[in-house]
């Protein structure tokens, strides 16, 4: 890939990026990880033609490429000389173009019916779904795993994003102030708020959200949990930017997923979008959103493995840069 380090490479991008149709594919994937079948669809081209202007794209370093199993995703280039050259061509595309406003409107009804139906299955299986989250590892290794970092640092709010049943709150329910949990299914909410009822954990309370837009204000939680979440997620950049956003200075991102793996049922099955995450690319996330990772926790299952993720936000945060970075 190239980095754009010398004037060529400048203009290897430029070139690249110097057709209507790719210009229109770059401003997609800044919006998030898409399929070459999902582009076709927004774009309402061929397959072979998308596919070439992705690889010339791709070939620029202007996108990354990217297989899981038997889907390859794009993205917009997110770090480096290569991700500020595509942000910068983004900005200068005109907002109000009619054929630029088509697409994010094609795009939303994409990413509209993909999460109708995921909360359709999400609602079909809120009775039993936190035996459906144990896939990796048996889960009360995760969960002392989780009550050991909150035994060690209590959080006055906690916020559990897509909380499901309200487990995870139940689980840390002894070592929190109060705690919230949202989710887009009004079905888990139901069985999340039955849980909650108890003596023990009366502190915490649920209501229905968006994880990509959390009616919540900036700066109001001390720690934010994704138990399980982040590959249902169409743009999980977008998922862990939105749960930094609410984070006090010196808060805590604590991510619980799955790793890398290649077991293409659980699209099929489970609804998974991605196929779990590499060390790697949370490490990568974590630094473009200015959290300091702590050592993540692996937990090994017998096919499958369970990371525990930990970012602290620094505590004097320069707001000024993650807003320059939301906007890019």
């Amino acid at each position: 890939m190239a980095d754009f380090g010398a004037l060529d490479d400048v203009l290897i991008g430029l070139k690249a990026a110097a057709d209507p149709s790719r210009l229109r594919l770059l401003a997609i994937c800044a919006q998030g990880e898409w399929t070459v079948s999902e582009l076709t669809q927004v774009m309402g081209q061929s397959q072979p033609r998308i596919s070439r202007h992705l690889k010339l794209l791709a070939e620029a370093g202007l996108l990354e490429r990217f297989r899981e199993g038997s889907w390859v995703f794009y993205r917009r280039t997110q770090l480096g000389d290569s991700a500020r050259m595509a942000q910068l061509l983004c900005r200068m595309l005109p907002a109000e173009d009619g054929q630029l406003a088509l697409d994010r409107q094609r795009l939303a009804a994409v990413r509209d019916a993909r999460r109708r139906a995921a909360e359709s299955y999400f609602d079909r299986r809120a009775e039993g779904w936190d035996s459906e989250r144990d896939l990796a590892v048996e889960g009360d290794r995760v969960e002392r795993e989780m009550v050991r970092l909150f035994e060690a640092e209590p959080a006055d709010q906690l916020l559990d994003v897509g909380t499901g049943t309200g487990r995870i709150l139940r689980v840390l329910a002894r070592h929190i102030g109060a705690g919230l949990g949202v989710d887009a299914s009004h079905d888990m909410l139901k069985v999340a708020r039955a849980n909650l009822d108890r003596r023990d954990a009366r502190h915490c309370q649920v209501r229905h959200g968006d994880m990509y837009q959390l009616a919540l204000p900036e700066a109001s939680f001390d720690a934010v949990t994704l138990h399980q979440v982040l590959h249902f997620a169409d743009d999980p950049v977008a998922v862990l930017a939105e749960a930094r956003r609410v984070l006090k200075p010196s808060g805590r991102l604590v991510v619980v997923d799955l790793e890398r793996h290649e077991e293409e049922w659980l699209r099929s099955e489970k609804r998974h979008r991605r196929l779990g995450f590499s060390l790697e690319e949370v490490s990568g996330w974590f630094a473009a959103l200015g959290l300091d990772e702590v050592e993540p926790v692996r937990l090994q299952g017998d096919r499958l493995s369970v990371v525990v993720w930990v970012g602290r936000l620094p505590s004097a945060v320069d707001e000024t840069k993650f807003e320059r970075r939301k906007a890019a």
